[in-house]
C-alpha cells in the first residue's frame, strides 16, 4: 500500500509542466497534513518534479535527467540573476543553449539568435520581440519594464522573459560561471550512478531462514544482504558470521544485525568509498528517505568507480584542480636515487595568498594533499583519501616563493598510510605535515 507521501509524489508528477504547486493547496486537495505536503514537495524538488524559483512560488516543471546537468534552465538562470519573470512562466523549465548580447542592430543579430538561447537586452522592444520569434528567451538588464504585447506574445510561445536589475556584463559573467559550476558537479559520482537497482538487487525477508541465506550466498558468492520487511523497508543486514552455528529453520530476523549503516542515492561515491574503506564492509544497502529498499552498492563497484574518476580528465576545474596544476613533479636523478623518488616544486601565485600577502593555509593544505596522493601512486601504485592532515606553519611563505615539496613514506598497511611531507624555501624548511589516509585498491 502506497504512503501519503508515495500518493503526494504521485499526484505531483500527474500535474501539467507550469503548474503552480502550495503546501496548503496540496494539503486540501489530498487530505493530509500541511508538514506532510511541505516534505513530499521538497523531495520532489530533489529529484527534479518541482523547482522553486524566487519571486514566481513553486512549479511544476519536466524530469531532468542526470545526462543533461550541464543544461541550465532558464528557471535557474532566475535564480542566479536574482531576477523575475515578466511573462512566459510555463518555459522556464526549458533548456539554455547559449546567450546572445543585444548589442548591435536588429538585422545583424538575426543570425545569432537560435531557438533555446537567451538574448541579454535593455530596454529595447524591438529586439525582445525578435529573439521571442525567433525562438529565443529574453533577459532585460538594469530592471527595466517590458510591454503588455511582450508579456503576452512570451506567453503563448512559452518563452520566458526575465529581468534583472545587474548590468549585461554582470549577467554575463553570472551566467558563465553557473555553465562551469554546473559541469563540475557533472563530474561528481553519486550513488545513484553505480548502485544494483532493487530488481536486480539480492535481498532477504525477515521472514526467510537461515537455509535460504545459504543458498543465495551459494549462488551468488556473497555474504553478506539486506533484510527487509513486508514493506520492502530495511530492517536488518545478516553476514555469513551472523548464521554460524545457527538452525537452518531459525528465522533470518532473528540473528540479523539491526540498525544497519546504509546510503542514499544522492550521496557521492566518494563518501560512500570512505566508510566502506573504514568499516570494512563488503556491501551496504541504498534506501529511500522513508528506509524502503531501492537497491545495493558493493565495495567492489566503488573502487571500480573512484578509480576512474581519478583517471578521467576534468571538464571543468575546481579551485583544488587549479592549485594541483600548478604543483610540478621533478624526479630526483641523483646518483644512488631510485627511480621512485620525486620533489614537487610551486610556486606561490597572487591568487593563492591571503589579505596580508602570505599563502593561503588552505592552499598548503592542498599542495599537501595533492602530494600526497601523488607520492602514494607513483611510489605504490595506490589511490587514497586523506583522512587527517597535521600541518604546522613553521615561516611565513610569501608571494612569488618557489617551494620544493618532499614527502616520505613513513608506513603502510592494508587499510592505512602515513606520509611525512616537508614545505622547503632556498633549502629553509617552512612547513611540515603528518598526512593520515586510507588507502584504496591497487591500481
Amino acid at each position: 500500500m502506497a504512503t501519503k507521501h508515495d500518493l503526494i509524489l504521485n499526484h505531483i508528477e500527474s500535474l501539467p509542466v507550469g503548474e503552480r504547486i502550495s503546501v496548503r493547496r496540496i494539503a486540501k486537495d489530498l487530505s493530509v497534513s500541511e508538514g506532510t505536503a511541505y516534505r513530499a514537495i521538497k523531495d520532489a524538488e530533489t529529484i527534479g518534479l518541482v523547482s522553486t524559483i524566487q519571486r514566481v512560488g513553486t512549479i511544476r516543471i519536466e524530469r531532468k535527467l542526470k545526462k543533461n546537468i550541464e543544461k541550465l534552465t532558464f528557471g535557474e538562470v532566475v535564480r542566479i540573476i536574482e531576477g523575475d519573470v515578466l511573462g512566459g512562466s510555463e518555459g522556464l523549465d526549458k533548456s539554455l543553449n547559449k546567450f546572445v548580447i543585444g548589442a548591435m542592430t536588429e538585422s545583424a543579430m538575426e543570425r545569432y539568435i537560435t531557438p533555446g538561447s537567451l538574448m541579454i537586452v535593455g530596454n529595447r522592444e524591438g529586439v525582445q520581440k525578435l529573439a521571442l520569434t525567433e525562438g529565443a528567451a529574453v533577459l532585460i538588464t538594469g530592471g527595466f519594464e517590458t510591454t503588455d504585447e511582450i508579456s503576452q506574445l512570451a506567453d503563448e510561445l512559452a518563452l520566458p522573459v526575465l529581468r534583472t536589475t545587474y548590468d549585461t556584463f554582470t549577467v554575463a559573467t553570472m551566467i558563465n560561471r553557473a555553465l562551469s559550476d554546473q559541469l563540475i558537479k557533472k563530474d561528481i559520482m553519486l550513488v545513484s550512478d553505480i548502485y544494483v537497482p532493487l530488481d536486480k538487487a539480492i535481498y532477504l525477508h525477515g521472514s526467510d531462514c537461515v537455509k535460504e541465506f545459504q543458498r543465495l550466498s551459494e549462488e551468488t558468492r556473497h555474504s553478506r544482504f539486506p533484510v527487509v520487511n513486508r514493506n520492502q523497508r530495511l530492517i536488518g543486514i545478516v553476514t555469513a558470521k551472523d548464521i554460524i552455528g545457527k538452525n537452518d529453520h531459525q528465522l533470518i530476523e532473528k540473528i540479523m544485525t539491526k540498525d544497519p549503516i546504509y546510503v542514499k542515492r544522492t550521496m557521492s561515491v566518494a563518501s560512500v568509498s570512505h566508510q566502506m574503506i573504514w568499516d570494512g564492509l563488503e556491501v551496504m544497502p541504498v534506501v529511500e528517505d522513508d528506509l524502503t529498499l531501492s537497491g545495493i552498492v558493493s565495495r567492489q563497484d566503488v573502487m571500480k568507480a573512484m578509480q576512474m574518476v581519478q583517471r578521467q580528465p576534468q571538464i571543468a576545474d575546481t579551485i583544488s584542480d587549479q592549485i594541483a596544476g600548478e604543483v610540478i613533479t621533478v624526479e630526483d636523478e641523483q646518483e644512488g636515487k631510485q627511480n621512485e623518488d620525486y620533489s614537487y616544486h610551486f610556486v606561490v601565485t597572487p591568487q593563492m595568498v591571503n589579505s596580508v600577502g602570505t599563502i593561503s593555509f588552505g592552499v598548503l593544505s592542498e599542495i599537501i594533499s595533492n602530494v600526497a596522493q601523488r607520492t602514494m601512486v607513483a611510489n605504490q601504485r595506490r589511490n587514497i583519501l586523506i583522512e587527517q592532515i597535521n600541518l604546522h606553519y613553521l615561516r611565513l611563505i610569501q608571494l612569488e616563493s618557489d617551494l620544493e615539496i618532499r614527502p616520505r613514506v613513513l608506513e603502510i598497511g592494508r587499510r592505512s598510510a602515513k606520509l611525512d611531507i616537508e614545505v622547503f624555501l632556498e633549502n629553509t624548511i617552512v612547513a611540515k605535515a603528518l598526512v593520515v589516509c586510507q588507502v584504496m585498491e591497487r591500481a
